[in-house]
Parts: C-alpha cells; structure tokens; sequence
C-alpha cells in the first residue's frame, strides 16, 4: 500500500509474466535514473531505441513499472525525524484504517503484515514534537487502532536497487 493515491492497484496483485535479464537491467538502470533518455537506456544496455522504447511500455502496461517519480531527501525537505510505526488493530477495522493511515500527511510507506503487529508504518515529521502528535493524537485516536509502537529512526542508508537484476534467477 501507498500513502498516495498514485497507480498502485489497491488488494491483490498480480505477478507480471517472466522478466528476463534485459527487463532486469532496465529496472535498474531506471531505479539509479529514471529521468534516463530512451537514447542513453538503449545505448547503456546496448539494445536498440525500438527496444527499450517498447519494453519499457510493456513493464509500464503490466505495472512492474509504476511510474516516475523525484528521489527526496527528507532531512533537506524539512522532515528530520523518521520513525517506523507499528500499529495493532481490530482485523475487522483494517480497510477503514488503512485508508484513514494514507490520508495522513507524513505516512510515506503502509504494510499489512503478519507476525507481532498487524501494520507497519514508514513515517516522516518536522521533528520529534511533530512525530508525537501524529502517533499519539491522530493514529491512536482512530477507532479499530488497539496500540502502536514506535520506532525511531537513527540513521538511513539506501540499499542498492541494482538488486533487480538478481531477483527472479
């Protein structure tokens, strides 16, 4: 789940047909630059325009590809403080929650999970007086929320999406 409306397709989600290792490569060459030009992504992969041209459609249409979007850095944005928030909740409640979490400014990143908590949550505030408010006032206020816990994030460090490439072999 997303904290923005965007093209993600909300439920069940199918798995594209097999990618090979070009569609790999493309992933991610498009992950380290997806302003990248269709010249420079078919010079870099040594494939034709024509090619890249009509893979790069063909993940876009199936949404391996989900869309284009800026690389922030939330400290320079105004956003200093992260924490990772986990959320018990009422089962029964999860679709009214979960749309209530992504309307909240801050939540970047949503997820069912299974385990000790039922939701995980990637959040962004000002500062740790901004981060209280929203986790104590707002998301433990929402009824079907039983209890969060909060997890405050110390420092970040981005893993290498190159990783693509090697998933599906």
């Amino acid at each position: 789940m997303s904290s923005r409306g965007g093209s993600r397709a909300r439920g069940t989600r199918q798995v594209a047909s097999a990618l090979d290792d070009i569609d790999r490569q493309i992933l991610a060459e498009l992950t380290r630059d997806g302003r990248m030009s269709m010249r420079t992504l078919a010079e870099t992969l040594h494939i034709s325009r024509a090619n890249a041209y009509a893979r790069v459609e063909r993940l876009r249409a199936a949404n391996v590809i989900r869309g284009f979007r800026a690389d922030i850095d939330p400290v320079a944005a105004g956003l200093g403080t992260s924490a990772y928030v986990t959320v018990n909740l009422h089962q029964a409640e999860w679709r009214v929650v979960g749309e209530q979490l992504r309307a909240l400014p801050g939540v970047v990143h949503i997820a069912l999970v299974g385990g000790e908590f039922d939701a995980i949550l990637l959040v962004r505030a000002k500062d740790n007086a901004d981060l209280g408010r929203l986790v104590l006032n707002v998301i433990q206020g929402m009824p079907g929320v039983i209890n969060t816990r909060t997890l405050l994030v110390f420092e970040e460090t981005e893993a290498p999406m190159g990783a693509v490439t090697t998933l599906s072999r």
